[in-house]
């Protein structure tokens, strides 16, 4: 199974990817919504966990063209809410498609268990 991670914050990322490895995922990686996408042209994960606060092209519309191309495509949004704080951002996440929302700091191992649920059920 492959994940793809998107989110600009490298030390987000490097984290994301050791947890996801360690769970035994394959893991791929992107710093934008942009190049999240051309990612998941390329190589077809089963799986995204994306964040929502981007520059070029932030989480909200990724997730919709995300969905948009995979409707099947299981999708994870994090968010540490930038000035408004979560909340904001979050519910409109699920509506346009994430099968779950995180806030930052999250319990990685909630995370790990997730992604695990939304895989064997996808």
């Amino acid at each position: 199974m492959k994940i793809l991670i998107i989110d600009d914050d490298e030390q987000m990322r490097i984290l994301l990817r050791q947890v996801m490895e360690w769970s035994g995922y394959e893991v791929v990686e992107a710093a934008d919504g942009r190049e999240g996408m051309l990612k998941q042209r390329k190589e077809c994960a089963d799986l995204v966990i994306t964040d929502l606060i981007m520059p070029e092209q932030e989480g909200l519309e990724t997730i919709t063209g995300l969905k948009k191309e995979y409707p099947k495509l299981r999708i994870i949004a994090i968010s540490g809410g930038g000035r408004i704080g979560p909340d904001a951002y979050l519910p409109a996440a699920q509506e346009l498609g994430a099968d779950r929302v995180f806030s930052k700091p999250f319990d990685v191992r909630e995370l790990a268990n997730t992604v695990k649920e939304l895989l064997a059920n996808g």
